[in-house]
């Protein structure tokens, strides 16, 4: 398979994202987003504030979830054309820019 990309079997696949640690930072900040948002929701502040918040975190994994996107496109899907075996990942891809859409 490509940079990255190792699917040894079918139920067990896995990649080594080149970004990783970019990655693992964004979510670290993800996750302190989400507890303020809980610290806002428990100190009872203002809906709106709280709501604002709320997007802010669904933005950031937004781009978490387009960056890994680019990385299996780059990667996997990428490989899987050069190896003749494009239509499975296409669909594969199709599949998931549905899902996190």
């Amino acid at each position: 398979m490509g940079e990255g990309c190792h699917e040894p079997e079918a139920s067990d696949k896995s990649v080594v994202q080149p970004n990783k640690d970019a990655l693992l930072k964004r979510l670290s900040r993800i996750e302190g987003q989400v507890r303020g948002i809980g610290g806002m929701i428990e100190s009872d502040r203002y809906c709106v504030d709280v709501l604002t918040q709320i997007a802010a975190a669904k933005s950031a994994l937004d781009a978490v979830a387009l960056q890994l996107l680019e990385n299996h496109v780059k990667g996997c899907v990428t490989q899987a054309i050069v190896d003749g075996d494009a239509a499975a990942r296409i669909d594969e891809l199709i599949a998931v820019v549905r899902k996190i859409r």
